[in-house]
């Protein structure tokens, strides 16, 4: 395999996938939130990188010819956070986007560069699971879609292959549904120590996923289902303590496991009660 090196600036999809596929070990840069501090630090040398910013198809927000929302890989997590599109339940992203880091952070970073680093402390994971939304992956080989719940994989890890990059992040066909993203953080702006994704859909279902409090988003059917048919405050605690059972937490400077296994029902009231109150007609 050949081995890159410097700073490459592809211009399309094709020629970014065929530089990944000649240097495997050469490191994709979006906006740089992330991959610039981990260059600072030392954690990782690539001899090459390659630059998404002259790649018009990842860039911005649109709506697709079946209705769905394409939000581009490079789109920076301020136009996610300001978009003026109805999304329906899906909005969960957009309220997600907006509880981003800090104004520094959201106007510099891109969903695409996000969800592929994959820190289970991330804002995007749990509300793209709770949406339904789908990730866009191509290489050289081609396009692939793949549920946001088989993205994420485990502890920073996606089912990305090598030589593949995520080209957008789709939301479904927007419906009268509404989303909400309720985080809880030590301070404003921090990684959250535990977060809840809600959607509440135009039929009535309810989907939620749980952030930080495991290796990937938790989301569980059960729990969806007691909150369809029934969001009592009884109804919603016995969805808590089912997903309080199926959390897998750590203990770091955020918070020890217990206490996020204690938070997710408090933050699931918030969420189910947010999503029930969140206006529908405009979304």
């Amino acid at each position: 395999m050949t081995t890159l090196q410097g700073l490459f600036r592809p211009k399309t999809v094709e020629e970014a996938a065929s530089l990944l596929a000649q240097d495997g070990e050469a490191k994709l840069l979006a906006g740089g939130a992330t991959l610039v501090a981990m260059l600072n630090a030392h954690v990782i040398e690539p001899a090459a990188l390659i630059s998404l910013a002259g790649i018009d198809e990842i860039k911005g927000i649109s709506v697709l010819d079946d209705g769905r929302v394409r939000i581009g890989a490079f789109t920076r997590h301020r136009e996610t956070a300001g978009c003026t599109l109805q999304l329906g339940h899906a909005a969960v992203v957009r309220h997600a986007a907006s509880q981003i880091a800090n104004a520094t952070v959201r106007n510099m970073g891109t969903i695409g560069g996000s969800i592929s680093f994959a820190d289970p402390g991330l804002d995007y994971p749990p509300a793209l699971v709770a949406a339904g939304a789908e990730i866009e992956i191509a290489s050289v080989q081609g396009r692939r879609t793949l549920g946001a719940a088989e993205f994420f994989v485990d502890w920073y890890l996606t089912a990305l292959e090598p030589g593949e990059l995520v080209t957008a992040v789709l939301l479904p066909r927007p419906d009268r549904g509404a989303g909400v993203y309720i985080k809880h953080a030590r301070v404003a702006g921090d990684y959250a120590t535990a977060s809840v994704a809600a959607c509440l859909l135009e039929d009535g279902r309810m989907r939620v996923a749980v952030g930080a409090c495991g290796p990937t988003p938790l989301a569980d059917a059960e729990a969806d289902a007691i909150l369809s048919g029934d969001r009592s405050d009884e109804a919603i605690a016995r969805a808590g303590r089912l997903l309080v059972q199926h959390a897998d937490p750590l203990d770091d400077v955020r918070g020890s496991a217990d206490y996020r296994c204690l938070l997710i029902p408090r933050l699931l009231l918030r969420a189910v009660r947010g999503a029930e109150a969140a206006p529908r007609s405009a979304e």
